[in-house]
């Protein structure tokens, strides 16, 4: 004798939906409830009612990840997992309107340009794939309009968080590494790629040959020819590294737990670790209190570190450090590891009231005009 089903029926959206229970009706009656309210939360199917988290992990892995690099597809489920998700993730992809798009863009106000105009572009690709598909009658984040930033998406450190970064890389475990890329000017993953071999105490210089790819933890030579250089150790680090130096394939900088090098990943959170210790040192305010099992949980409420302050800021102050110090535009270019000069000019461009009083102290010392000055005579 055949098993007995009871079934359940119903309809949404214009489309027909079964479900079944071997047991008794109600059974099946409390699986259609569950499963019309699974539907109506936009958990099931691809549709206008679908939540607008998970219209974006089908976008992201359907149209972005096979089209795009790793380091760049982290970066799009980072930025949506962070910033967009947490604010409409749960609304359904119908109901969102410009107006929701728009605050998350005016909450990020301080951003770059450049972050700011990345956000705002990938929220309008990807609601502009649901219209596309169908899913919704127009694209909310079409006509968004970006808040004041800064253009551009280097900058140098502030003399504040120079102080700052200066006093907490002293004891941190990552300090050296961060402060040969202010003073050296290397990349992150020119850092990374140091062995031991790489140094030249008796003349004071690293030489830059290899570098982590951006994105994985593979070795390889410098994009360019441009990026293999010698580059001088100044006295503010010399000694440190001297006091620390190894076997010539070893790596400089090794992770304090398990003695091996930098990768991608470790190096982020070093990072994120000693901006943590400058927030502390900085003033940065948090908040103390009991969970509901009665232990302590502390919440950062008020963070003072900026947020562009990027592993690259220490990279281009140190172009900007050179130019402060009178250092041509061309000795400059080789030293950053640039292929091009116009790359190197556009730090340069930035003229500093230090590099001024640079020039005319050596244009009043230099006897550039032939004479001494009046104070002088």
């Amino acid at each position: 004798m055949a098993e007995k089903r009871y079934r359940s029926t119903f309809y949404w959206q214009g489309k027909r939906y079964e479900c079944a229970s071997s047991k008794n009706q109600k059974e099946a009656d409390k699986k259609a409830i569950l499963k019309l309210q699974a539907l109506e939360r936009g958990e099931i199917g691809i549709s206008s009612g679908m939540t607008v988290k998970r219209w974006a992990q089908e976008w992201i892995e359907t149209y972005k990840k096979p089209t795009i690099a790793k380091k760049q597809y982290d970066d799009y489920v980072s930025q949506f997992d962070n910033i967009i998700l947490p604010v409409i993730g749960s609304m359904r992809l119908c109901d969102v309107k410009d107006i929701h798009l728009q605050k998350i863009l005016n909450s990020k106000l301080g951003y770059s340009l450049d972050r700011l105009s990345k956000l705002k572009n990938r929220m309008n690709a990807m609601f502009r794939q649901a219209y596309i598909s169908n899913l919704i009658n127009r694209n909310p984040a079409e006509f968004l309009t970006l808040p004041k930033a800064e253009n551009g998406t280097n900058r140098s450190v502030t003399d504040f968080e120079r102080s700052h970064f200066l006093a907490v890389a002293r004891t941190h475990y990552a300090g050296l590494m961060f402060k040969v890329m202010l003073y050296c000017g290397l990349r992150t993953g020119e850092v990374t790629a140091l062995d031991w071999r790489d140094i030249d105490f008796d003349k004071r210089r690293i030489m830059v040959s290899r570098a982590m790819e951006s994105g994985t933890d593979k070795m390889k030579e410098p994009k360019t020819k441009a990026g293999i250089r010698e580059v001088p150790i100044p006295n503010e680090i010399f000694d440190e590294l001297k006091s620390l130096s190894g076997e010539p394939y070893a790596p400089i900088f090794i992770r304090p737990k398990n003695k091996g090098r930098y990768t991608s990943m470790s190096r982020y959170r070093a990072w994120n670790s000693l901006k943590n210790e400058m927030d502390i040192s900085m003033g940065a305010v948090f908040d103390k209190r009991k969970t509901k099992d009665y232990k302590m949980q502390t919440t950062k409420v008020l963070s003072i570190v900026a947020p562009d302050f990027t592993p690259y800021c220490l990279r281009h102050t140190y172009c900007t450090d050179l130019q402060n110090k009178g250092v041509p535009i061309n000795i400059a270019k080789y030293l950053m590891g640039h292929s091009n000069i116009s790359v190197t000019a556009k730090i340069y461009t930035h003229i500093s009231d230090i590099a001024i009083d640079n020039a005319a102290e050596l244009i009043n010392n230099s006897g550039i005009y032939g004479g001494k000055s009046e104070e002088a005579v």
